[in-house]
């Protein structure tokens, strides 16, 4: 293959992951929250309480901002702060009820749109579409 089609191939690709990552989120888009924030939910939801400085690390942000994005979500009674386990000095952040509502509601419509979506396939195009995952899967490691 010449680097020609390659390049082509490879934008194609790429724009055709962007735009399917763009239709899943908007599946899931839920109480107007910004992507920033749904994965801030999505950990805290995965893993537990974490301390702003752990999640503004985990995210690359500065604390400032994950302050200032923390104090959003929990206005809106998403997260609340909880005593920290060893340190007085410091607190976790945690989802509320109603943050874990959210996120499962937001994940179940993603995954709804999404297997409605692949539904529309005929069996051949599934059979590659998952073939293709483990691709993906690597694709995301290297």
């Amino acid at each position: 293959m010449t680097q020609q089609p390659l390049d082509s191939s490879v934008r194609e690709f790429g724009q055709a992951m962007r735009q399917l990552v763009r239709r899943i989120r908007a599946a899931g888009a839920s109480h107007e929250l910004s992507w920033t924030q749904v994965v801030v939910i999505g950990r805290l939801f995965k893993e537990g309480p974490a301390t702003i400085a752990d999640l503004a690390r985990d995210e690359g942000m500065k604390p400032q901002s994950m302050r200032t994005l923390i104090a959003g979500l929990e206005s809106m009674g998403i997260v609340e702060r909880l005593p920290h386990p060893t340190d007085g000095r410091s607190v976790h952040i945690a989802l509320t009820q109603k943050g874990v509502a959210i996120r499962t509601s937001a994940r179940d419509a993603r995954r709804t749109w999404l297997a409605h979506a692949i539904a529309q396939l005929d069996a051949e195009e599934q059979d590659t579409l998952f073939a293709a995952t483990e691709i993906i899967k690597r694709l995301s490691t290297l």
